[in-house]
């Protein structure tokens, strides 16, 4: 959504911070290789819903026709719908959504939170036209400028309990 992020402001006097009106959105549904951190978007000014999964899994299915393909999920409802599994079908894609409430486990929270930081946090864009490009320019960097900083954020560390009676102890 086209709004200020405030970075850091502290001040004993008031500060009024320039911020645009509206409320024009710029969506991006992304897909992020777990591995090689290959990122394939599909972006829209309306709403993310079933159609946008579904164009997603068919731009993925074109640039690996023949590899298997695994699309981790959370548990948004127009991601379970029977229209994006029929097409996950039919495309040999496998879904596998991940328990609700845990954004750390997808790797995609963390390139979504980096891109607010480079270039949504403290910066003003006077119009729609230039947010939505510093977005899609952050994005269409990340296998070059941004490398080494997302080889590090991204990486596949997980903690991981053997003993799982430790689980069972945490209070609900």
């Amino acid at each position: 959504m086209l709004a200020p992020f405030l970075g850091y402001l502290w001040s004993f006097w008031r500060i009024f911070i320039q911020a645009p009106a509206g409320r024009q959105r710029f969506n991006v549904l992304g897909a992020l290789d777990a591995i090689s951190h290959q990122l394939v978007t599909v972006t829209n000014e309306t709403y993310i819903n079933a159609q946008s999964v579904c164009q997603l899994m068919q731009k993925l299915r074109c640039l690996t026709p023949t590899r298997p393909i695994v699309l981790i999920l959370d548990n948004a409802r127009y991601q379970k719908c029977a229209l994006v599994w029929m097409l996950a079908h039919d495309l040999n894609i496998e879904l596998l959504y991940l328990p609700a409430y845990s954004p750390n486990l997808n790797l995609i929270e963390r390139l979504w939170k980096f891109v607010k930081k480079k270039c949504l946090y403290s910066i003003y864009y006077a119009d729609f036209n230039t947010f939505a490009k510093a977005i899609t320019t952050c994005l269409d960097h990340t296998h070059d400028t941004y490398q080494a900083e997302l080889d590090s954020l991204l990486t596949l560390n997980f903690q991981t309990f053997d003993d799982l009676t430790l689980l069972s102890s945490i209070p609900s």
